[in-house]
């Protein structure tokens, strides 16, 4: 997986011309579903687009099938709070796919405050031939019924349907960061800044309050809630992170209101580092199980870190993503990037790891060599079959021809959202308001 190595090529991207980029598209959270034929997004303007991975071509049977747009529906709308006098944002802050039960999918979507469950099913049939109704679907005059035909089912083009099933409203008070479903198929938790609700995926008047940091005063509020996830196979067990750097496992067998944690992790600061930004760039923006579920992997600003579930005191592996950002704090804090919230990813079988940075970069980690690359989303690689170059970032001294400088950084090009398809190397990344899909061109695992 090294620079050398890296030989990935691009299976498709969706792209909307940068001349026109409006606030309501830029992308805001991507998801893999669990099979990975599917690939949902959600923007600022509150819209969810669904990619679905075509079959394989007969011609060339090896060949993968590349995401073209399912279904796109609009999710959220905004809304006005008039008891608060506060504007709700219609952005989509979260996409969750629920395990499929049947031929349809569904998925759950949150802005600020309502969570939506939506079913996404198929028609490519319709029936013909009724006896009580003409073409028109207009019923008829029954004096005219003179015999009874039993209707059939003709083809009929393909038609996706999204249908709201479910809404789940007025269970927070401040603003929903994450939603995570249950391996228990039945319940999923939401978290805001200072609680986490579990709900029932089929009750939408009651959520069940797990967590709760509140203090009972504001003024004595030290740190909240950043990111929260089930495990992917214990459904008592859910872990949350905060803006203070560490992450509490609770198990919801121990008590009704998991406010006592079972497992603290955190890693004890260097009195040597401290400095003005040190609570700011340890706060964790996202922290997402293994697929065996014996990890954690979490990110904070200028690393990101595995933690084994047996080990509370340090993380058994830390990464720097952009180290040479450390002399830009104070001007990165000045143009609020200090506060972006980076995300991260496990490639399938849990050995490398994905995050994104700025100038359109992200970066990959092998947990096996140690080995990681730089990978730029960009335009110019958003040609079919184009092979990604590793890029170099310089601080200083000698440059290389293709090196670019850390004072050349574009900050406001950050790649904040990233998924990994759940089985093969296929990642999703979203850079501001366009998609690129990249896929490796040799090898179906990534070793």
């Amino acid at each position: 997986m090294g620079e050398d190595t890296d030989t990935r090529k691009i299976n498709h991207s969706f792209l909307r011309d940068h001349s026109y980029v409006t606030e309501a598209d830029i992308i805001s959270t991507v998801e893999f579903n669990h099979t990975g034929e599917l690939l949902a997004t959600g923007d600022k303007g509150g819209r969810v687009v669904i990619f679905q991975r075509e079959p394989e071509s007969k011609n060339a049977p090896h060949s993968q099938g590349e995401y073209d747009v399912y279904s796109t529906f609009q999710s959220h709308e905004p809304e006005f709070d008039y008891l608060k006098s506060l504007e709700i944002e219609e952005k989509i802050n979260k996409i969750k796919w629920l395990p499929q039960q049947n031929a349809a999918h569904s998925l759950l979507s949150t802005n600020d405050k309502t969570i939506k469950l939506w079913k996404i099913t198929e028609r490519d049939k319709r029936p013909e031939g009724y006896n009580l109704k003409d073409e028109e679907g207009k019923l008829k005059d029954l004096s005219t019924v003179t015999s009874l035909q039993v209707p059939v089912l003709k083809p009929m083009d393909l038609m996706v349907e999204v249908s709201p099933r479910r809404i789940f409203a007025n269970g927070h008070t401040y603003h929903i960061n994450s939603i995570s479903v249950n391996s228990d198929c039945e319940t999923y938790m939401s978290a805001d800044d200072l609680r986490i609700n579990l709900w029932h995926l089929a009750i939408t008047d009651r959520s069940f309050n797990i967590v709760d940091i509140k203090p009972a005063n504001m003024e004595d509020l030290t740190e909240v809630i950043t990111a929260s996830e089930f495990h992917p196979h214990h459904c008592n067990l859910f872990v949350y992170s905060s803006s203070k750097g560490s992450l509490r496992l609770c198990d919801m067998r121990a008590a009704a209101l998991c406010d006592k944690h079972s497992k603290l992790f955190e890693e004890p600061e260097d009195p040597s580092n401290r400095s003005f930004f040190s609570e700011i760039i340890s706060s964790v923006s996202d922290v997402k199980f293994s697929h065996s579920g014996r990890y954690m992997l979490t990110r904070d600003y200028l690393t990101v870190k595995v933690w084994d579930l047996n080990m509370e005191a340090r993380p058994i592996e830390t990464y720097q993503v952009h180290d040479y950002l450390r002399s830009k704090l104070c001007s990165l804090y000045e143009n609020d990037c200090i506060f972006d919230k980076f995300e991260c990813a496990w490639n399938g079988s849990d050995s490398v790891i994905m995050t994104g940075a700025y100038n359109n970069f992200f970066r990959m980690f092998d947990r096996n060599t140690k080995r990681d690359v730089t990978l730029e989303a960009s335009r110019e690689s958003s040609k079919p079959r184009a092979v990604l170059k590793p890029r170099r970032v310089c601080v200083g001294g000698k440059r290389r021809r293709d090196d670019i400088s850390v004072d050349s950084l574009d900050f406001t090009k950050k790649i904040l959202h990233t998924a990994w398809h759940p089985a093969e190397n296929i990642i999703a990344i979203a850079a501001t308001n366009n998609l690129y899909i990249f896929q490796d061109k040799v090898n179906s695992e990534m070793h």
